[in-house]
């Protein structure tokens, strides 16, 4: 009867902390509703909709290193795509990433380099070269630029590691995986979004794709593989 009534106690607070509701990734059909109604307005009642892109080299837009492709990434891909599905819209896609770089890094110029830009939409994508510090260090500097995100009021949306072709995605547990389900709990634990593009190149493999197809090197994707991740990333615009 004990452990009924404290698993009772338990479930009344969490549900008390959390607003009476579990807690959950947010909705593609709903996190940014505001947003698409302002990309739906027309001059002259419309105002420019800045999306951030902060992160390491893939939306940096470096294909076969040090050579640059930023036409053919995925923050591109995405505002592309966005002008022709808006036509009346005026969106800047702005890109904060630094080759190279991790979560650590990338949190300590948030202030100076992301925050300025005034962002609708913010997503972050370090999950690749967060390996290198572990994952709970990548916890901790993800979780500092959401909330200073959040406190600003800025929709976030996390992204999912693109392949490492050193890495076979198909094992379970491997470390890209790691990284994808850390992100996924952050995505829940601050009811934010997630372009879960690291499940859609497991998918493409676990079809008998090769990956190598979608890669320009062991690390980057080619343009092919960045259109995986601009699809993942539309899926919050459609």
């Amino acid at each position: 009867m004990k452990s009924i009534f404290s698993t009772a106690m338990s479930l009344l607070l969490f549900l008390f902390l959390t607003g009476g509701r579990a807690k959950a990734q947010a909705s593609p059909d709903t996190y940014l509703a505001e947003i698409k109604a302002e990309l739906n307005k027309q001059w002259p009642g419309n105002r420019t909709v800045n999306l951030v892109f902060h992160g390491h080299s893939v939306p940096a837009g470096y294909f076969n290193t040090p050579h640059v492709n930023r036409p053919e990434a995925y923050p591109f891909l995405v505002f592309r795509r966005l002008q022709k599905q808006y036509p009346y819209a005026v969106v800047n896609s702005i890109t904060t990433s630094i080759g190279g770089e991790n979560s650590a890094q990338g949190e300590k110029r948030f202030k100076k380099d992301v925050l300025p830009h005034r962002p609708d939409v913010l997503f972050i994508d370090y999950g690749l070269n967060d390996r290198r510090i572990g994952l709970e260090k990548a916890r901790v500097a993800t979780e500092k630029m959401i909330r200073l995100a959040l406190k600003k009021h800025i929709k976030v949306i996390l992204i999912t590691p693109s392949p490492d072709l050193k890495v076979d995605i198909t094992q379970p547990g491997n470390i890209l995986e790691q990284h994808a389900a850390q992100l996924a709990e952050l995505a829940k634990k601050y009811h934010i979004g997630l372009a879960n593009s690291y499940a859609a190149f497991v998918k493409l493999a676990r079809a008998g794709e090769n990956l190598r197809g979608y890669m320009s090197q062991y690390n980057h994707p080619n343009a092919k593989g960045h259109t995986v991740i601009a699809g993942e990333v539309m899926k919050w615009f459609e």
